[in-house]
């Protein structure tokens, strides 16, 4: 069975890596959002393309979900003595690929050639790919004026209340080369536990349309977001978070949805969408959560293929 997986940071890296545990490296093609990526001291970096990067390499600190494992932080530590910004926190180990990164870029090389190239060194077997070799950068509109996201979400630490999104760039920014031939190829698309506002949007603002079974996996359990913001960005818009707010958001695009058996009451809400269903645990702990997970949706998908 082909896949494909659109994802975020954490949530959609740690489901990514149980999908790629239980697919053959051919069948799996992880699309990821893009529109977070910005510049810091001069670097081009790409927090949820790294986060699914070092994850499926096996380099992913296990403590946070993102950066290197056993990092180092003289680097940015000594820049801050000197008076350099250290709100976003850039690892030693980090660093060595946003240096590179930077480099091929200005060289003319594109996200998808660098990316791939990357991948490669890390010995990732699966396919992963930037939504787009074009900017996208996603802008939060809040109560304090507009701001680009991760000085919303890093520096401002989410605390000024959102308003609403916009995506600049995405109006002219195509799908980088292989997305649109892998979703073409696949037996179906998984939504990954990631962000819809955030995370997910920006690659279907990229993506348009999508003529294969579509599945999404709720990030929101319980009514609360394992990490990131999106519980409260769902509050501040006017709609209660929870499973069944996901699976209004992602309905017209869907035709089966995944949440967690905390949420299992929520049901028959979420099959009145005319959505298929698969409860489930989907916090995932561990890589044995991770597998378990990826393998229940895989079944789930099979018995409507």
């Amino acid at each position: 069975m082909k896949i494909v997986a659109f994802a975020g940071g954490v949530g959609g890296a740690k489901f990514a890596h149980g999908l790629a545990h239980v697919l053959p490296p051919e069948d799996l093609t992880v699309i990821v959002n893009t529109g977070d990526d910005f510049e810091h001291y001069g670097l081009y970096i790409c927090p949820d393309l790294d986060t699914v990067c070092y994850t499926l390499a096996g380099m992913a600190n296990p403590d946070t979900g993102w950066g290197r494992v056993n990092e180092t932080w003289d680097v940015i530590e000594n820049a801050a003595r000197l008076g350099g910004p250290a709100w976003f926190r850039l690892g030693d180990q980090d660093l060595g690929t946003h240096l590179e990164r930077t480099r091929r870029m200005k060289e003319g090389q594109t996200l998808s050639q660098i990316t791939e190239d990357f991948c490669k060194a890390w010995d990732i077997q699966s396919m992963i790919l930037p939504m787009s070799d074009q900017p996208v950068r996603t802008m939060v509109e809040t109560e304090e004026g507009d701001l680009a996201f991760q000085e919303y979400f890093v520096h401002r630490r989410c605390e000024p209340r959102v308003r609403g999104f916009r995506f600049e760039g995405v109006e002219v920014a195509e799908p980088a080369p292989g997305v649109k031939e892998a979703i073409q190829a696949a037996d179906a698309v998984i939504i990954c536990p990631s962000n819809p506002w955030v995370s997910i949007n920006p690659i279907l603002h990229v993506v348009k349309s999508i003529e294969k079974p579509v599945i999404a996996i709720s990030p929101i359990i319980g009514g609360k977001t394992v990490k990131g913001p999106a519980a409260k960005m769902y509050h501040e818009l006017g709609i209660e978070p929870s499973a069944v707010a996901v699976a209004r958001h992602y309905c017209d695009l869907i035709t089966g949805f995944v949440f967690d058996t905390v949420d299992r009451q929520l049901e028959g809400e979420i099959k009145s969408l005319n959505l298929r269903t698969l409860v489930t645990n989907t916090l995932m702990h561990s890589h044995d959560d991770r597998k378990q997970l990826a393998s229940h949706i895989l079944s789930f998908i099979g018995t409507d293929l």
